[in-house]
């Protein structure tokens, strides 16, 4: 007898497993999931509709900013950027470590919109049904594609540009589609976004999440014996086979046949199935979260709240400690940001000049820049030297949001007594928008005494 003809012996030779016995109703639990998944995808859409309206989060290519959290970046902001992507990457990283797949049924946009296209769908069949009972079934389903499809291409427009708007300023978006522009570069970005999202939302779904996203791949080598699952425990008391799991399911998987499932997004839809079923009959449900395929139950009270919270190890305090220090960082690199940028240096190209009126000129390389939405004025002027002028074309230096000043300019001064070859000095930068002003320290340089001039 071969392996497979034994294990199928061994099988039809086991006893069928008896159903539970029938108990009064057991009270329904307190929460569900599902309504509370819905909020949250409805907290996101929200999110992801205002945000670049209100330059919390966007990258404006054209013109080299990035918005983050009220601030007006500039590209070259690396430390600021830098802690900003770390933090967003490492952050995904631990909650596929700690919660498992739960970013993927909680607030990853592709699973909110493929719900929501097929809330829509379902939606529209149902009205028709009711509205026109006596149309032949075929011609009802091709009403229904009708609708269902021109109600699906006008929210890819909208998704299309809310999308675009994270790269490009809205307004100018606005303009852009107004008048069907397809020529421009935020036109065709546009025109793409709204045909991906429309083809994606109408025939792939949650096909993407299986055959295209790497997440879920990736989920696998994250996580560990205390990630956050959704099991199926099989006590004494066994499934009446309803199969009411398999039918909420969004993913179409047997949560029965193991958590790991690579299809599994750990929704907990089928844990409000099954315990709405069993409790009907005195059971408690069969499925569950819990941190690990046999660990303890997410919900329990009696455990520690940390342990609740998913910190059920030293890796997890790890990674706790490596987000404080992200959000620190990014935190101190915004704190420290100058919404006017001034860089003061010396251009020892030339180290003097002497000018025609009997003054020696140093040039000073001076760049201002308004990193803010408001426009600032600069004046400078110099300690330490007597006598000294900055050959500025205007003091203060007006400058529109977004302006640069970049020039090199002659300090000049009259020898005076006491003068040495090297000769330190201040150079003060007071901006229209600070209470301080900003101090650059150098040395002006002489013609050595004696020489000629």
């Amino acid at each position: 007898m071969t392996p497979m003809q034994e294990s199928d012996h061994a099988a039809e030779a086991a006893p069928a497993r008896s159903r539970p016995p029938r108990r009064p109703a057991l009270p329904p639990v307190d929460k569900h999931f599902r309504p509370l998944r819905k909020r949250v995808h409805l907290a996101c859409f929200l999110g992801f509709v205002i945000l670049p309206f209100t330059n919390l989060m966007r990258v404006d290519i054209p013109r080299q900013r990035f918005f983050f959290a009220g601030f007006e970046l500039w590209i070259n902001e690396f430390g600021i950027l830098f802690f900003a992507t770390m933090l967003l990457m490492f952050l995904v990283a631990a909650m596929a470590i700690v919660y498992g797949r739960i970013y993927c049924s909680y607030a990853c946009p592709q699973m909110i919109f493929s719900e929501a296209s097929q809330a829509v769908e379902r939606w529209v069949r149902g009205r028709l049904r009711k509205l026109f009972p006596k149309w032949p079934g075929g011609s009802r389903e091709t009403a229904a594609k009708v609708v269902f499809y021109a109600i699906l291409l006008l929210a890819s427009v909208f998704l299309a540009f809310v999308f675009t708007a994270y790269f490009v300023d809205p307004k100018d978006l606005a303009s852009r589609l107004l008048r069907l522009d397809v020529v421009s570069a935020g036109g065709i970005t546009g025109a793409s976004v709204t045909l991906l999202t429309f083809l994606d939302f109408a025939f792939v779904r949650q096909k993407f999440c299986t055959t295209v996203c790497p997440y879920g791949y990736i989920q696998g080598m994250l996580q560990d014996p205390h990630t956050l699952l959704v099991v199926y425990q099989d006590p004494d008391q066994a499934c009446i086979e309803c199969k009411k799991c398999v039918t909420v399911c969004e993913m179409g998987i047997d949560i029965r046949k193991g958590p790991y499932q690579i299809e599994c997004v750990h929704c907990g839809d089928c844990i409000d199935a099954c315990e709405d079923v069993l409790r009907k009959v005195g059971h408690e449900g069969l499925i569950r979260y819990a941190y690990g395929e046999h660990g303890g139950q997410a919900s329990k009270a009696r455990e520690p709240l940390l342990q609740r919270l998913g910190f059920r190890d030293g890796k997890r305090f790890a990674i706790l400690l490596v987000l404080l220090f992200y959000v620190s960082g990014l935190g101190a690199a915004l704190s420290m940001r100058r919404p006017v940028l001034v860089q003061i240096a010396p251009d020892r190209s030339v180290l003097f000049e002497n000018l025609p009126d009997g003054r020696i000129g140093n040039r000073i390389r001076i760049k201002l820049a308004n990193r803010s939405s408001k426009p600032v004025t600069v004046r400078l002027w110099t300690e330490g030297l007597p006598g000294a002028e900055l050959d500025l074309p205007a003091n203060p230096v007006s400058l529109d949001p977004g302006a640069v000043f970049d020039r090199t300019v002659l300090l000049k001064v009259r020898p005076w007594s006491g003068a040495e070859e090297v000769n330190p000095l201040r150079i003060l930068a007071q901006t229209s928008s600070q209470a301080q002003p900003e101090v650059e320290a150098l040395n002006f340089i002489l013609p050595a005494k004696g020489s000629s001039p």
